[in-house]
């Protein structure tokens, strides 16, 4: 399998250039907003050595790009785009779900109030059309740059769309698994899709090669997303930098929860239900809750969805006519989100 870290490495130094370039230099405090965001200062203004955030999608885009037989270097505007849209979610996410914390720091609007945040979103959603367009510059041709630019935009809105799905459901018992997955298809697996598929449609006209990669971009962003469903209540909060119990006292209608509320009978079930129809819940309701989850071993379940989407999007890959060495770096990709502790 190929090494995780020589794949980060080909394209990141490139990656966070083509990202600082689309900030820009302005002195505004809301581009010092974006960048401590981004990892690249601290909340005083002073430069961070180490980024934060993976950087999944972006690179995603550009291995896309390079698999059909495209230059890479080409796909950055577009894949510094994606992050850019990734990043605007994350900062109105955070304000809609009142987190204090994202990856072990203090998030946006925690430390500079909700509407600045909701400014600072909103402009690094519209930094990423402005780095899209600048595929031009970079010789993709116009017709392509629309579509991209269609693509990514579609592929917002569905963002929204789950996420709404996602709020809406919080006060509701009456959630299935099917709505679940709709959810994640949209609030998580639009990007993914969305990634491959641009990377794709920059590096070659082959239409069945989009639509190969578009399908393993979603089974790899269902991976991600029902991989974290685990890991919001069983991870390690030091290394997922995030609460285990901040799902619950949201109401989030995690699959794990999903399942349980379809699962559970009895005095369990009666349990469940009337904790999640409290205004509030409490750290005696998380117990309950917990309790109700490990005995149902809802965690095994869960990780058996993670498993069966991991192992549909490598049947996807396997399928796909690319070289060899493309379809091991994705592999690689794929197993770490499968198996990934943050």
């Amino acid at each position: 399998m190929a090494e995780l870290d020589t794949i980060w490495q080909q394209y990141r130094a490139e990656l966070e250039a083509e990202l600082r370039f689309a900030v820009g230099e302005a002195s505004l405090p809301m581009y010092d907003m974006m960048r401590y965001h981004l990892g690249w200062i601290d909340e005083r203004g002073n430069t961070q050595s180490a980024t934060i955030g993976k950087r999944l999608r972006p690179i995603l885009c550009l291995l896309a790009c390079q698999a059909v037989g495209g230059e890479w270097r080409q796909a950055l505007p577009a894949a510094a785009a994606v992050e850019m849209v990734h990043n605007f979610s994350l900062i109105h996410d955070d304000i809609q779900d009142a987190s204090p914390e994202r990856r072990g720091r203090a998030t946006v609007w925690h430390i500079w109030g909700q509407p600045q945040a909701i400014n600072v979103g909103d402009g690094m959603h519209a930094l990423a059309l402005s780095s899209l367009l600048r595929l031009e510059d970079a010789g993709i041709p116009h017709q392509k740059v629309v579509r991209a630019a269609r693509i990514l935009g579609e592929a917002s809105l569905k963002l929204c769309e789950g996420q709404y799905l996602d709020i809406s459901y919080e006060n509701r018992l009456d959630i299935g698994i099917n709505d679940y997955l709709e959810v994640i298809s949209c609030k998580t697996a639009a990007l993914f899709r969305c990634s491959l598929e641009i990377g794709a449609l920059l590096g070659t006209d082959d239409e069945s090669l989009l639509a190969s990669l578009k399908l393993f971009g979603h089974d790899l962003g269902m991976t991600f997303q029902v991989h974290d469903d685990v890991l919001s209540i069983w991870g390690d909060e030091k290394v997922t930098g995030k609460s285990n119990t901040s799902d619950i006292i949201m109401k989030k209608k995690t699959l794990p929860i999903v399942y349980a509320l379809e699962k559970t009978k009895g005095e369990d079930r009666e349990l469940l239900w009337s904790i999640y129809q409290k205004k509030v819940i409490g750290p005696a309701d998380i117990e309950n809750v917990l309790h109700i989850l490990n005995r149902l071993d809802a965690q095994g379940y869960v990780q058996g969805v993670s498993d069966r989407h991991y192992r549909q999007a490598i049947s996807e890959l396997n399928a796909v006519n690319i070289p060899s060495s493309a379809k091991e770096e994705l592999r690689a990709i794929a197993a770490l989100l499968l198996k990934r502790q943050y």
